[in-house]
């Protein structure tokens, strides 16, 4: 499960350092692709296989799925961490997210999220005030 957030520096070459916490979770491989609310969405290798096992079964006649689906894969880009922790996040993932050098990593469960730093701060500072007024109804039983 990844937890957690993080303050990770895009170097020149577009590579990320991937936390610690999350290297073993990683290591056989990641694949990142674009993620709701300009993030990009990083999967480990195996979960990302069960997603697409998942989205395999939408129906093709429904335009939303389709659409859903087609920005989802065509945006995937599967890497395998170098002996640093390194991956490439490559130059359309960047652009789409609106990536400076100074990034925020945060654990999402059973992905990771990277997010350019001012985004994910706009972000956390537009839905503070949701989250602690968030009824039992969204997350059924959860507390």
């Amino acid at each position: 499960m990844f937890l957690g957030t993080y303050t990770p520096k895009l170097d020149e070459k577009g590579r990320i350092i991937l936390p610690a916490k999350f290297w073993d979770e990683l290591a056989g491989g990641v694949v990142m692709t674009r993620g709701q609310d300009r993030c990009i969405y990083v999967f480990s290798q195996r979960e990302f296989e069960e997603v697409h096992d998942k989205i395999r079964q939408a129906p093709v006649t429904s335009k939303q799925a389709r659409d859903y689906v087609r920005l989802l894969l065509s945006g995937a880009h599967a890497e395998t961490p170098d002996k640093q922790h390194r991956v490439t996040i490559p130059q359309g993932l960047r652009t789409y997210a609106g990536l400076g050098r100074e990034l925020v990593v945060i654990g999402a469960g059973s992905r990771a999220e990277i997010w350019d730093a001012e985004a994910w701060n706009a972000y956390v500072s537009e839905n503070e005030d949701d989250f602690a007024n968030t009824a039992e109804e969204v997350i059924p039983g959860l507390f």
